[in-house]
């Protein structure tokens, strides 16, 4: 069997389009059309089903997707070079949190090791990394979770992440320990739905009022608001260390909510490549780095071990 025909037939699965696959492997729609009709022909099924919004798996693609993917992968490892330098594309996925103060110090302790492995980031949620991970779109995912499991991935711990209930430094809450009627009297800068910790401190809000809470897409733009006193949230410690040592933000107690951990996921049925196995190593690092910081003024109460809201 050609692999080239693989290869194609893969494109389109991940891009869910025949002009989108072509153009990812440099070729004509019509000879990615014409690729992929000669591979269900040989295999006796239709792969896709063609409607206007796209190239949709059918079933039986969708069985072929999994054993085609595990044949690129040993076709990848045959090609290898095991005593040439790394080099390869490695897409990872990270929550926007992670992009911004984890993955640049990973990438950069990469790039100087390994200058040739060039690592694509998307900044992702922990059910697209999964499904992301399965397509094959994805190499590797970190997400941002009390705990996770899924039949098709192998799931590590990193570290566990570190929280902090902050407000600006002027605040009526700053450095005290807050009682409910207090926290819900407050507008709250939460991060978008989908983060396991804003989660949390929305469950815990709205389990006995209507708080207000605003959900916003990055960790900056949480910090800002809340630095500049309009209202309160729950941030990654070394998100807001800085901001607490200069007396921009201030700690206070909050409600118990679930220990959070940082999770590395990779797909339990594809083989890594020598350099993902580098990236893994560079993630495993910076996340134990991440999480170890020394105690003292900038390193947070953790959040997560706060008693119960009180009234």
């Amino acid at each position: 069997m050609d692999t080239r025909l693989i290869s194609t037939f893969a494109a389109v699965a991940r891009s869910g389009s025949f002009t989108a696959a072509g153009a990812e492997l440099h070729l004509a729609q019509s000879t990615v059309t014409a690729q992929i009709q000669s591979l269900e022909r040989e295999l006796g099924v239709r792969l896709f089903d063609r409607l206007p919004a796209g190239a949709v798996l059918t079933e039986a693609g969708q069985r072929t997707l999994d054993r085609a993917d595990r044949l690129l992968d040993a076709e990848a490892d045959l090609r290898s070079d095991p005593d040439g330098p790394l080099e390869g594309a490695v897409a990872i996925g990270a929550p926007e949190s992670l992009c911004a103060y984890l993955l640049p110090g990973v990438i950069a302790s990469l790039h100087r090791n390994h200058p040739a492995v060039d690592v694509q980031l998307t900044p992702v949620g922990t059910q697209d990394a999964v499904e992301q991970l399965r397509s094959g779109r994805l190499s590797l995912a970190v997400a941002l979770e009390p705990s996770f499991a899924d039949p098709d991935l192998v799931v590590e711990p990193a570290g566990v992440l570190e929280l902090t209930f902050v407000s600006a430094s002027d605040h009526p809450l700053a450095g005290s320990r807050a009682v409910r009627k207090d926290l819900v009297a407050h507008r709250w800068f939460l991060l978008e739905e989908g983060c396991a910790y804003s989660d949390d401190v929305a469950r815990v809000l709205e389990a006995s009022a209507r708080p207000r809470l605003t959900r916003l897409g990055s960790v900056e733009a949480v910090r800002a608001c809340v630095a500049e006193g309009l209202g309160l949230t729950l941030l990654p410690t070394f998100a807001v260390s800085t901001h607490l040592a200069d007396g921009r933000l201030a700690r206070f107690e909050g409600p118990a909510i679930r220990r959070q951990s940082i999770l590395l996921a990779r797909h339990r049925r594809r083989s890594l490549g020598r350099a993902a196995h580098a990236v893994l190593d560079e993630l495993r690092q910076g996340s134990a780095a991440l999480t170890t910081a020394p105690a003292g003024p900038t390193a947070g109460a953790g959040a997560l071990r706060f008693p119960a809201l009180q009234e």
